[in-house]
């Protein structure tokens, strides 16, 4: 059966850890642009190459010569990264993996992945993004979102709007049915007991986890 998750090679830092690689087997693959670099350390050869090809030089084009390779205009209304996520989901893509999506050069395509992918989560997509070292799951109203974590590791909870019944569970600061008002710090720099979940009955939010860094352990 093809697979119907995709991971999508994008600009921005990256670490290959275990749940990196975890995460992304078995999945096709779409590079966008720069992002093809991260094909090298994750062993991986994509099914298709977009952008405007502005931040790969001669060197990364000829590693790959065999992948197609679709080139648009530098002047164009969209980010390489969403040419990318639209690619996928004409390809059947139900789960989109941001590989390269935190970090990097450039925080304003970072912010847009995460703006992206809280518009994808409420089309009923799944959807993460990570660095290797961090990752970001967007999740919306009336959804409960369940993750694996070590004890100690630090994760967040980002609300991009106001966000009525937030619920957290398992975690140093648990939070029950909670209101936490768009620009409040209350949900940073929590502290995993173990799996962790959370759940909202109104609003979009992402939950930013750290699961290598046991600093609160």
């Amino acid at each position: 059966m093809t697979s119907t998750s995709f991971t999508l090679l994008l600009g921005g830092s990256l670490t290959v850890t275990d749940r990196l690689r975890a995460l992304t087997e078995g999945s096709r693959v779409i590079a966008a642009d720069g992002g093809m670099r991260h094909a090298v350390n994750l062993g991986v050869t994509p099914e298709l190459w977009v952008g405007d090809f502005d931040s790969s030089d001669s060197e990364l084009i000829a590693r790959f010569p065999t992948v197609e390779r679709r080139s648009y205009p530098a002047a164009k209304a969209v980010t390489d990264g969403e040419i990318a996520v639209a690619e996928a989901i004409a390809r059947g893509a139900s789960r989109l993996i941001f590989v390269g999506a935190l970090g990097g050069e450039r925080s304003d395509h970072a912010l847009q992945h995460y703006l992206n992918a809280l518009g994808l989560v409420e089309d009923g997509y799944e959807v993460v993004l990570t660095s290797g070292e961090e990752e970001a799951y967007p999740f919306a109203e009336d959804s409960e979102l369940a993750l694996e974590m070590p004890k100690g590791a630090l994760f967040s909870v980002l609300g991009f709007t106001t966000l009525e019944g937030l619920t957290i569970r398992n975690a140093r600061y648990p939070l029950q049915d909670f209101s936490l008002p768009f620009g409040s710090s209350r949900t940073i720099s929590n502290i995993a007991e173990g799996p962790i979940s959370v759940s909202l009955s109104r609003g979009r939010a992402i939950l930013l986890a750290r699961p290598y860094d046991l600093s609160g352990a």
